[in-house]
């Protein structure tokens, strides 16, 4: 391997480790949120904004779901998040927490999380993540998650 290419791939590595120490000290999905709850609230604040709402299924414990929230986070994302969609976050525990709301929403948990879900401003199912479009999110670049919302934010 060229000296270019060692000094490349170190740079990749220490970007990932420096995503995923970060990742790790986060607390994205509350332990002790009612999603039920939060979702009837979401859908209120969305209606009397006109905007949609994603329902992000995950887990602390998740990697991919720390370097989803971070991508959410960045620009031009977050602007995209915060001019159309309120967000939700439910906790899955272990796959073993509000597996009911994930399957209300048609989110097959056994293919991995993030699974994200849209819905309408009404809370209608306008799309889920069926085949674990997300659950390799760490391999996959901020871009992925700008097309998604852009994809999926209400037409003006």
């Amino acid at each position: 391997m060229s000296r270019v290419a060692r000094r490349a791939l170190v740079t990749v590595l220490f970007s990932l480790a420096g995503i995923s120490a970060l990742a790790q000290a986060r607390v994205i999905y509350s332990a002790t949120a009612d999603a039920h709850a939060d979702i009837a609230q979401a859908t209120s604040t969305a209606a009397k904004a006109h905007k949609r709402i994603i329902l992000d299924f995950g887990g602390n414990w998740c990697g991919d779901c720390q370097v989803l929230d971070i991508y959410f986070h960045q620009p031009p994302n977050l602007a995209l998040l915060e001019d159309n969609f309120v967000l939700v976050h439910v906790d899955i525990g272990h796959m073993d927490k509000n597996t009911d709301v994930a399957a209300k929403y048609d989110i097959p948990l056994k293919r991995g999380v993030p699974a994200l879900a849209v819905l309408d401003e009404h809370g209608h199912l306008l799309y889920s993540q069926k085949s674990g479009e997300f659950e390799a999110m760490r391999k996959m670049d901020p871009e992925s998650v700008t097309e998604f919302l852009n994809r999926w934010k209400p037409r003006r």
